[in-house]
């Protein structure tokens, strides 16, 4: 079976000759760093060819978010901190000391006019440049290889994600009450950006296997709007993403969301969603109650990456944990999200062999 057979017919709920092994997850900059102090071999270059593991999507290299992207300019600079702009326009501020979720300064719209002016300046669906590139020549590549081909990526296709980047996370929030015709705009018009380049690949005869969403609007306590405004404005947005997806025959509409979703899960179902990652524990989300309750909802990741600290009887319990999800299907086994600097190289070794081991049997 093919890694694009595999990762298809797993997510459909159709038999596989076994689940997919990924390994998806990286490793922090930190995380890489203490390995090499630890002895990880030279020639280990990433944290997963090592462990010849199955082709995950890979996504078509067009520009699907603010184009021309801005520039990444570095504005202010000491031995701390570096404060930048990123592609979407949105200031930065990172420490130099750890790895971490920097501060967001400023964002790139405070009014309409703002909005107005982005949008002329920065959101053409019709710009040349999304489609230049050897982009093409790579689905080509990937069609014959026979792995999944996605379209879509972070940070540039959300639909809350659009919002939540050019407004600001609490603006964001609060403007679903104080402007909800802006919130709607913004929706509407992303997707029209989204659907104009995704129809433009198609056009070219690649074969796409996966939409992918990343929206990353949930925490601990749950997701960041209700239900009822999940399906007042976002549902809309992903039901024309869904129709174009039957239309191509396009099988997958992926959704990345940290924290827990439990209470937005069947609005997106609703809405065509049917895979799901990467279901943090930490936020509460266990796989097992997921395959339970939402059958026909493909689910990637679930595992604890906090297991990978503690050492290797820790993750031995953690797979056994998850496994009756990779038993019942629709269930790609991974970690939960990129791997922190608490954990050794001895013990993510540990880790993706064992794994391997449960999942191809070699």
């Amino acid at each position: 079976m093919t890694d694009r057979e595999r990762f298809v017919r797993c997510v459909l709920g159709e038999p596989v000759d076994r689940p997919p092994f990924w390994l998806f997850w990286s490793p922090w900059g930190w995380t890489w760093r203490r390995w090499e102090r630890e002895g990880k071999p030279p020639e280990i270059t990433n944290h997963r060819s090592f462990m010849q593991p199955d082709a995950t999507p890979c996504t078509v290299p067009v520009i699907y978010g603010p184009c021309p992207p801005f520039p990444r300019e570095v504005l202010e600079e000491d031995d701390d901190y570096i404060v930048r702009t990123d592609t979407w326009g949105i200031v930065r501020r990172d420490t130099k000391h750890n790895e971490s979720m920097c501060e967001f300064v400023k964002f790139p719209i405070a009014t309409r006019d703002d909005w107005e002016r982005y949008k002329a300046e920065r959101l053409d669906p019709h710009h040349p440049d999304r489609l230049a590139g050897p982009w093409r020549q790579r689905c080509g590549e990937w069609m014959a290889a026979e792995v999944p081909i996605q379209l879509g990526n972070f940070p540039d296709v959300g639909i809350f994600g659009s919002v939540r980047w050019l407004l600001g996370d609490e603006e964001c929030l609060l403007a679903f009450y104080t402007e909800p015709a802006l919130v709607r705009e913004i929706m509407e018009h992303m997707t029209d950006v989204y659907l104009t380049v995704f129809e433009a690949v198609v056009r070219e005869g690649v074969r796409v296997d996966v939409i992918h969403i990343w929206e990353d609007m949930c925490g601990r306590q749950g997701p960041l709007i209700s239900p009822a405004h999940w399906r007042q404005f976002m549902g809309p947005c992903y039901r024309r993403i869904k129709a174009f997806a039957r239309e191509h025959d396009i099988p997958v509409l992926s959704v990345d969301t940290d924290g827990n979703p439990t209470l937005i899960i069947e609005p997106m179902m609703e809405a065509g969603v049917n895979y799901l990652w990467p279901n943090e524990v930490a936020a509460g989300v266990d796989v097992n109650v997921f395959r339970e309750r939402f059958p026909e909802l493909a689910l990637m990741g679930g595992i604890d990456k906090r297991a990978l600290a503690r050492g290797p009887q820790a993750i031995d319990a953690e797979l056994d944990r998850v496994w009756p999800a990779v038993e019942r299907g629709r269930y790609i086994p991974d970690l939960d999200h990129l791997v922190p600097d608490d954990v050794s190289w001895d013990n993510y070794r540990h880790y993706a062999e064992e794994l391997r081991r449960r999942v191809v049997g070699a």
